[in-house]
């Protein structure tokens, strides 16, 4: 394969690349000494054109290919996920434009883009260590988002905590990814999974799959790799605790399902009620088990938005993770549709909240109180965004559970035995419907604090949440448009 191919294979990451270089130089340069509200302006502007550019590229110029031992593979299934993280990151600015917590715009928004690339060579990496390279890419860019408000203490302390448990985390990674080397002589998920599959569950595997199994777990926040979630939730500028409970989500839960799916084809053991088997699938069943538990009842106690919204990402994992226990076509497809969902959905808690917390000081359930007589709009996309999180119908929320619990039932014999968890998930949505209608009690029922104002949304907020809403609405009444494509992708590609 010529030079010539491979930057094609790469020209929307090529693309976000230079819009990110682009977006440096124009406020470095030409917006230097202008106030910040039109430096982000013009900066967004940039990065719209950039994220917009690449999605065009991958619509209207599909390509196919792979090259380096796994290094990048490109094909249907990968480009709709990029797709997403694009839209996600599009958004994701978009809510940002009136944000006062920086005035390092440039660096801000760039690092937005180069962790958006990040995401974007992950989910098209089939070899070990590209994985790792694109994690830690998009890891180091979320870190440094995440200190971006150095006017607040928590911010710093946030990402103190971010990186701390992230370096673990990769330690414990890199230390599995390693041995699967040494088990297989290969860095090829594919190659690994040939390699392997003639040795059995030899102890070296086992501790493979339980270093792999920390290091995503802390990627996707599970339980009980979740403890930096929080703090870095809540500590976080808004518009970066928003990218990394969407953008993030996406690609590390498609990551984690491919290096599982592939790599460890052949040692998934059982999860199955008092039928255990040694294997990646009652591990990552534990995993989903404690996350739902704790992250919903833990979300009830919380008296900070953007907290219980971190605790709720931890239940949501998983649930998501249902979608790799069930090993399949089918899984995969539904797990896709989760995480871009679910994506969507928190992205537009997050840009609600946003903007309460630009009008109030703070993000307490209290500054919620009657938000629906200071801004009626953004009080209405909030109530879509909760009950879908909450899994209400018909909403994309409910479907994204329905699916994902389908998955894991639908084999019958094989995943029946799975069932106890599916019981425990619905359990769990019921108990999540209470602290989700308590932030919509704030909102609609009560009382409007004294002398309180109309809440000033600009214009590009509510464009933005408007279609968020719009998409979640769209997308649970007609599932089947993303949930059959992407079905037909998966079983075109091959995956698992």
């Amino acid at each position: 394969m010529s030079y010539l191919d491979i930057l094609k294979l790469a020209a929307p990451e090529t693309i976000v690349v230079l819009a990110a270089l682009a977006v440096l130089a124009v406020d470095l340069t030409v917006m230097r000494g202008t106030e910040t509200r039109l430096r982000f302006v013009i900066g967004g502007m940039v990065a719209g054109v950039g994220c917009v550019a690449a999605a065009a590229w991958l619509v209207v110029v599909p390509t196919h290919g792979g090259v380096w031992g796994g290094m990048m593979v490109v094909n249907e299934l990968t480009q709709l996920i990029k797709v997403g993280l694009l839209a996600l990151t599009l958004f994701t600015v978009l809510i940002s434009l009136e944000a006062d917590f920086t005035a390092h715009v440039g660096e801000f928004l760039a690092l937005i883009l180069l962790a958006t690339v990040g995401m974007m060579f992950l989910v098209s990496a089939e070899n070990v260590l590209m994985v790792f390279v694109a994690l830690e890419l998009t890891s180091l860019s979320l870190y440094i988002l995440t200190a971006f408000n150095k006017r607040n203490v928590r911010s710093a302390e946030a990402a103190l905590k971010y990186f701390l448990f992230g370096g673990m985390a990769a330690a414990f990674m890199l230390f599995g990814l390693s041995l699967l080397y040494g088990l297989s002589g290969s860095t090829n998920l594919r190659e690994i999974a040939a390699a392997l599959a003639s040795n059995g569950l030899d102890p070296l595997l086992v501790v493979a799959i339980v270093m792999t199994v920390i290091g995503f777990g802390f990627k996707v926040a599970a339980v009980p790799f979740h403890l930096w979630a929080p703090d870095a939730y809540e500590g976080a500028p808004t518009p970066s605790a928003a990218f990394i409970a969407s953008g993030s989500k996406v690609a590390s839960f498609f990551i984690f399902a491919q290096v599982m799916m592939i790599g460890f084809a052949g040692a998934e053991g059982s999860g199955a009620w008092r039928n255990y088997a040694s294997g990646w699938v009652p591990a990552i069943a534990m995993v989903a088990a404690l996350s739902m538990v704790l992250g919903n009842l833990v979300a009830i106690v919380q008296s900070n938005v953007k907290r219980l919204l971190a605790y709720s990402a931890i239940a949501h994992a998983g649930y998501a993770l249902l979608g790799i226990l069930a090993n399949s076509e089918f899984g995969m497809a539904s797990l896709i549709y989760y995480v871009i969902t679910y994506g969507l959905t928190t992205l537009g808690a997050f840009g609600v909240v946003a903007a309460v917390e630009q009008g109030t000081g703070d993000a307490k359930l209290s500054d919620f109180a009657g938000l629906s007589r200071r801004a009626p709009f953004l009080s209405f996309c909030m109530f879509i965004f909760m009950l879908s999180l909450a899994g209400i119908p018909p909403l994309a929320g409910f479907f994204g559970k329905f699916y994902v619990f389908a998955a894991v039932v639908k084999d019958g014999a094989v995943h029946l035995g799975l069932l106890w968890l599916v019981i425990l998930a619905i359990a769990m949505s019921a108990v999540s419907l209470y602290y989700y209608l308590q932030v919509l009690k704030r909102i609609y029922v009560a009382d409007l604090p004294t002398g309180a104002e109309a809440l000033r949304v600009p214009m590009t907020a509510q464009v933005a949440l408007g279609m968020l809403a719009a998409g979640v609405v769209l997308l649970g009444c007609f599932p089947g448009l993303l949930v059959e494509r992407l079905t037909a992708l998966v079983l075109l590609v091959g995956q698992p």
